[in-house]
């Protein structure tokens, strides 16, 4: 097995470290050991080092010696030892040893060790069911003093209670178990109004796991002034990981008080807009914020309320105080703009507010109000009111979005949110969507912006929002849905009922644009999104792939730039990776994939040895051929089906037997079952022998040369007015694969149809000329195979 430098080195200092210990130099052994632990902690050998060190020490384990230096000798070398050794997978203390080390840390009190106690005593609490119990049972002495012996060890060592009071394995009843979690939960509440706002945020951690966990038997704990304290905890000028928590704790709190929580949340956020106070205004604006993206509808009808909305009229006045709460006001306009209904009374009441934030407000507020006011304009339908309305509308759209891509481009990277958050919205226009396409400089930007972010998932999710809105193609509609849209237009006095799509909108727009993201180097971006663990984010990207793969004349370069291992990346989910592959991803990815390999020759994309390997490929391409029933709601989409039958078809052409022995094994029972009774498919195959690209034209080609060998599929290709004509030109192409297709597909009508279907198809093939195109097939060509399947083809038509 070949290891990494770091690794080799590893092993090297854990085999001296053995030797130090040997000689007697427990130190120098303790560090080498400290290194290789920290270059390779799941390294056997380094593993097996540690162990042996220990059982050499005697009666003294190596992990009770080093909390014994860290607690006598405030040795921190010594207590990061030990945090390493509790970190580091496979590495777990006895029972009997952690326990001691536990022991020996809380025999000091908090202020005489330093802040590595908090990761020792969370790490053996999280490791060993013994100080889990031991916990429990001074818990049971007395919550309130052992609370307050482990609250000021630190974060770690404070929420771990959390942990023993959630495993019901370290309680005699669940009684006491209960008895002593709602004791806990108290605690965390009054030490948070004790301190207002706890300096860590140490309290808003153990009441948000607490609720997160068991909010059903903890919600009625929770009177006004506790829920009061949480709230405040919202409050925007917060640090944001506290607000994360305190946003938790108050969502799962409502809904788990369903109508109690939501009426107290109403009483609080009303009194403090009553008392008109910057604080109490800046918090009932933080709370609100933060729970319209998570319960929409509980913050919506606070929101629309008429003492809700008459108590922010004061807030269009330009005064000091309004301009003190500004921020928190935006935020709050900018979170209800998730609600239509609200959306809508936003731009009634404060678009001037907003218009003239805008211009007039600080970086942070302006850029606020673009932020809302993308979202507004965004919302008002195309083609609504006069043409000149709809200009003006459109520049001022224009206008924002400008503002937006001159302010990525400043910042660098950094503090984007807003801003991706506003170019996300307004790209739902066709007209933005040219005007952010159109610019190779601005696409550059979002792209580099996104791979600097990539660990930010509302800035990842946002950013791909705007290419997914690039990218997107209308719908393919049925004449029925085509109707019944157009009646819904009328219904709703449209305009678009009589206009139509936007042309921005058509095919020929939508490839330019997709094109564009293509020359603007998506695909490394990609790459990365793809090892991610995100649903949502590999839901986007597929997405977007399958409209980047239908331009034929991209695929090959989508190819090139690792396309298609990025499809099969997310097309095939791994074992054990349940779940953490969004829903619409797999099929999405996988009908991407279909339609390159349809362009592309698979000796090209799959090497005889390495990866990708050809048979990686039927899985996803089979697993489309199986299609929900169709609905009134949802028709039947073939297009999926057919063209995975046309990849599965070129994959076949693979120069050795592994892709048809696979597609066989995987594929062919769903592929003889559905197509023998689907002759749209035939027909569509049929056609796509006369497209423009060749891959196309072989993979077709190869569809009907194993789908002829049916009588029922024959018949299929006799009901086309062109269906035979369409084969014989097969038969006289220059390329000796679709010549192959070519002869392959008459022999089949000519000599393998039986009964009737065969006599017409042989009649058929006489009156279009297959005689004298056979013959000059077979001139022409040198291949075996050519000559031989075109005298079997022949020799029917001439007797």
């Amino acid at each position: 097995m070949v290891h990494s430098t770091g690794e080799e080195r590893a092993v090297h200092l854990a085999r001296e470290a053995i030797e130090l210990v040997d000689a007697g130099h427990r130190e120098a052994a303790s560090r080498n050991l400290r290194e290789a632990l920290a270059l390779a902690p799941s390294n056997s050998a380094v593993k097996e080092a540690f162990l042996k060190i220990q059982q050499e020490e005697g009666n003294g384990h190596h992990l009770l010696e080093l909390c014994r230096r860290y607690t006598s000798r405030k040795d921190e070398t010594a207590g990061k030892d030990v945090i390493l050794y509790l970190r580091t997978d496979g590495l777990k203390p006895p029972e009997g040893v952690a326990l001691e080390c536990a022991k020996l840390l809380l025999a000091h009190r908090a202020h005489m060790l330093s802040s590595l106690q908090d990761g020792i005593i969370s790490g053996l609490v999280r490791q060993n069911a013994s100080v889990r119990q031991f916990f429990s049972d001074q818990l049971q002495i007395s919550v309130t003093t052992f609370f307050d012996e482990m609250y000021d060890r630190g974060d770690g060592a404070a929420v771990c209670l959390d942990t023993v009071v959630l495993d019901p394995s370290v309680w005699p009843s669940e009684e006491a178990r209960l008895h002593c979690e709602r004791e806990l939960f108290l605690l965390f509440i009054a030490k948070l109004m004790e301190s207002g706002h706890d300096l860590d945020g140490r309290s808003l951690k153990g009441i948000a796991r607490l609720l997160v966990v068991d909010a059903s038997k903890l919600q009625d704990q929770i009177d006004d002034e506790g829920f009061d304290v949480i709230l405040s905890s919202l409050d925007n000028r917060l640090p944001p990981e506290w607000r994360s928590q305190a946003t938790l704790a108050t969502v799962k709190y409502l809904d788990s008080s369903k109508e109690t929580g939501q009426n107290r949340f109403t009483k609080l956020i009303s009194a403090k807009l009553s008392k008109a106070r910057v604080d109490d205004l800046i918090v009932a604006f933080s709370a609100l914020a933060a729970v319209f993206p998570v319960i929409p509808e509980i913050a919506a009808t606070l929101f629309l309320s008429d003492g809700f909305m008459a108590s922010l009229t004061p807030m269009s006045a330009r005064d000091a105080k309004r301009r003190r709460v500004e921020v928190s006001f935006l935020e709050l306009l900018n979170s209800a703009c998730i609600n239509k209904p609200c959306r809508e009374a936003i731009a009634k009441n404060f678009s001037d507010l907003l218009s003239h934030t805008l211009t007039n407000g600080s970086d942070q507020s302006s850029e606020l109000a673009a932020v809302v006011l993308a979202k507004i304009r965004a919302s008002e339908k195309d083609g609504s009111g006069s043409n000149g309305k709809v200009q003006e509308e459109d520049d001022r759209v224009a206008e924002l979005v400008d503002r937006f891509k001159r302010l990525m481009s400043s910042r660098k990277g950094d503090n984007v949110q807003n801003i991706i958050e506003g170019l996300a919205y307004s790209s739902v226009k066709p007209s933005v969507k040219e005007q952010l396409a159109h610019d190779p400089a601005f696409l550059r930007d979002l792209i580099k912006v996104l791979h600097e972010n990539s660990s930010d998932s509302s800035v990842l999710y946002g950013g791909l929002m705007i290419i997914l809105n690039l990218t997107q193609f209308l719908p393919n509609l049925t004449e029925e849905q085509k109707k019944m849209s157009q009646l819904k237009s009328y219904a709703e006095a449209s305009p678009d009922a009589r206009a139509g799509p936007n042309l921005l909108e058509n095919d020929e727009h939508v490839v330019a644009r997709c094109n564009a993201i293509i020359e603007a180097g998506i695909m490394p971006l990609f790459i990365d999104c793809s090892k991610t663990n995100m649903p949502s984010v590999q839901g986007l990207v597929s997405k977007i792939m399958l409209s980047l793969s239908r331009n034929q004349k991209t695929r090959g370069t989508l190819t090139q730039q690792g396309g298609v291992k990025l499809l099969l990346n997310i097309g095939t989910p791994r074992q054990g990776s349940s779940g953490s592959i969004s829903n619409e991803a797999v099929p999405n990815a996988s009908h991407a994939l279909a339609r390159i390999l349809i362009s592309v020759d698979p000796s090209h994309v799959f090497p005889p040895s390495g990866f990708p390997q050809v048979t990686s490929a039927t899985r996803p391409l089979a697993a489309l051929l199986v299609v929900p029933e169709a609905s009134a709601e949802q028709p039947r989409d073939l297009l999926p089906v057919f063209e995975s039958l046309l990849a599965l078809t070129n994959l076949a052409s693979y120069p050795d037997e592994t892709a048809p022995d696979a597609i066989v094994r995987q594929a062919w029972p769903v592929i003889e079952d559905l197509l023998l009774n689907n002759s749209p498919l035939i027909q569509r195959a049929a056609s796509l022998t006369d497209a423009d690209d060749l891959a196309t034209r072989r993979a077709a080609g190869g569809a009907l040369a194993m789908l002829t060998e049916f009588d029922s599929v024959v018949a299929g290709v006799l009901d086309r007015p062109r269906g035979v004509p369409l084969l014989l030109r097969l038969c006289q192409e220059d390329d000796e694969g679709l010549l192959h297709r070519g002869v392959a597909c008459v022999r089949n009508m000519s000599s393998v149809a039986t009964g009737d279907i065969g006599r017409r198809a042989r009649e058929a093939l006489k009156k279009s000329g297959a005689v004298d195109i056979l013959t000059n097939a077979l001139k022409k060509s040198r291949n075996t195979a050519v000559l031989q399947t075109g005298v079997e083809a022949l020799k029917p038509l001439v007797e």
